[in-house]
């Protein structure tokens, strides 16, 4: 059966912040330009999931009018909890927001791609980008889809953290060779509707300490919204070692804590998800040309991790792209980059994530040393040596965690039915084992995709929420994420 082929100017693969606001600026420097956006899920914003706060500095530079659902973030707190008590800590200068907005990153997605389409861009919802097309030379010359071919002059990825065509692009064209491996997170978020008496919108609360050990980087976040809306999430570094622990788990553990268990009395849970996180920083970028196109946002790994924010980053890499293509200087995009306000705040984070290598305690003071006293500027550069695969340490001691009382704290499937997860049974499985008989460990999932039972592996491909923990943590790198047919997978709302 032969494929049907379309030819546009600029395909871009992913409508998140990076993928959308590429096509926006695109159109804005040349109306006239043919510009195709793909997205995997069933709608704009289906598939994405963030915290989130937003640094609204490059949605301001890109579309001064912009209107979406916002709530502005009035205080922080910054606390280390220890299992009964809490001890509030300065808030770091990186972690304050005064003047960001709390968003559901969902809902502004949508409206943003309201917009794009507004400007001429075709969306298209639905349709995942399973390969690369190449031309004679070894170009990129466009993508594949289940059902079509898309030709275009440039190609840009735009997946978002450890995109499946983004991992081939980097493997075939060898872009991270001069870097360090890239570190990862996983974050896992819940919507709650709590008691209006309890609400305090603009509210923002970090912590770090319980219930992790102090050897694994981690910690969480409570936004109070409108509407009596809190989001609640707990993020881990894929760093970790103990191979049972459960970042599911850890954030159903957090809950019970008692500075915070009060919040959720009483209330409903109405939203649940999961995402991996790019953490490398400026040590793990890879090169972000390639032949026929470039990597944007997420996938090509910007995010501000002591600020705990990468939307605003995503948003001006994909603005610097489009200008870079416009004005015919696409090889300069990683200098034009370097010129850009995003280079230097990416570059002066980039020895916090590493800092905790050495422990919470130990990371806190190098941070804090690189932040108050450097300014990010230290004449050092401290390095990721390993993938996070390589950090297990089959030796520590298992953790055990509590059974769920179905008031604060749930089971996994309970919480995936909130995550409105549908995949056609009938399709074949998405996650590709490149040794079917090897069964490791798979806490890591937050969706129980992976179960072991009578010494056979099982997956249950239909529970997956596409966050690529999986693909990432596995131990022997023996699972391949590839896209599941378009339109497949969670559908968030409000998250």
């Amino acid at each position: 059966m032969t494929q049907e082929s379309i030819h546009g100017d600029i395909v871009i693969v992913g409508a998140g912040p990076a993928g959308l606001s590429a096509a926006i600026r695109l159109k804005q420097l040349n109306s006239a330009l043919h510009i195709i956006v793909l997205e995997k899920g069933a709608e704009v914003g289906s598939h994405i999931l963030s915290g989130a706060v937003l640094d609204p500095r490059a949605i301001k530079e890109l579309l001064p009018e912009f209107e979406y659902e916002k709530t502005d973030a009035t205080e922080d707190q910054f606390l280390f909890l220890t299992e009964n008590n809490s001890y509030r800590l300065p808030t770091p200068s990186p972690m304050k927001n005064s003047g960001n907005y709390i968003i559901s990153l969902s809902n502004f997605c949508k409206a943003l791609g309201r917009e794009a389409e507004k400007l001429g861009v075709e969306i298209y919802p639905g349709f995942a980008a399973l390969d690369a097309l190449y031309d004679q030379e070894g170009k990129v010359c466009g993508v594949k889809t289940s059902g079509v071919d898309l030709f275009a002059k440039v190609v840009l990825l735009a997946e978002g953290a450890r995109g499946s065509l983004t991992k081939q692009i980097i493997q075939k064209y060898s872009l991270a060779k001069n870097s360090d491996p890239q570190t990862y997170g996983l974050g896992v978020k819940e919507l709650w509707e709590i008691d209006p008496a309890k609400s305090q919108p603009g509210k923002v609360i970090h912590t770090v300490g319980w219930p992790l050990d102090h050897q694994t980087y981690g910690g969480s976040f409570l936004y109070y919204l409108h509407n009596n809306l809190v989001s609640v999430g707990f993020v881990v570094g894929l760093d970790y070692k103990n191979p049972s622990l459960d970042i599911f788990q850890e954030l159903q553990k957090f809950k019970t804590h008692p500075h915070i268990k009060n919040i959720f009395e009483g209330a409903k849970r109405i939203g649940y998800g999961a995402r991996s996180l790019v953490e490398g920083g400026v040590q793990s970028l890879p090169e972000l040309n390639f032949p026929g196109g470039l990597l944007i946002g997420d996938g090509a790994g910007f995010l501000n991790v002591p600020k705990i924010k990468g939307i605003h980053m995503a948003i001006k890499s994909g603005m610097v792209a489009a200008e870079s293509i416009i004005s015919n200087n696409v090889l300069n995009y990683k200098n034009n980059i370097k010129n850009s306000w995003l280079w230097e705040e990416f570059y002066t984070a980039r020895n916090i994530r590493p800092s905790f290598k050495f422990g919470l305690i130990p990371g806190l003071l190098l941070s804090a040393i690189d932040n108050y006293i450097f300014r990010g500027k230290a004449p050092w550069t401290l390095r990721h040596k390993k993938a996070d695969y390589l950090f297990y340490n089959n030796k520590l001691t298992p953790i055990i965690y509590p059974k769920p009382d179905n008031k604060i704290t749930f089971d996994k499937s309970s919480s995936l039915y909130l995550s409105n997860i549908h995949h056609d049974e009938s399709q074949p499985c998405h996650l590709v084992l490149k040794n079917p008989k090897d069964i490791s460990f798979y806490h890591y999932c937050p969706a129980g995709v992976y179960e072991v039972i009578n010494q056979k592996l099982q997956i249950n491909a239909q529970n997956c929420l596409h966050c690529k923990a999986c693909d990432i943590k596995d131990p022997h790198q023996n699972i391949d994420w590839v896209p599941p047919e378009g339109g497949s997978g969670p559908n968030y709302s409000g998250l």
